[in-house]
């Protein structure tokens, strides 16, 4: 399985807060991080997709029981 994350970068926690927003609202995707300044070089934000089971047909298999 493939791992999707979006990254944004900013210089600014409000710019970094509306990109996340955008990309979440564009990518059909959910916050992983708020802004935060922790990592250094200005302001990073996280998403990932929001995969459901309704939605992309994957589910449990059948148990092994």
């Amino acid at each position: 399985m493939d791992d999707v994350v979006f990254m944004v970068r900013a210089g600014s926690r409000a710019v970094c807060q509306l990109q996340l927003d955008l990309i979440c609202e564009r990518m059909d995707a959910r916050p992983a991080t708020l802004p935060t300044d922790a990592v250094g070089s200005g302001w990073v934000a996280r998403a990932v997709p929001r995969m459901t089971e309704a939605r992309t047909g994957d589910g449990p298999g059948p148990s092994a029981g």
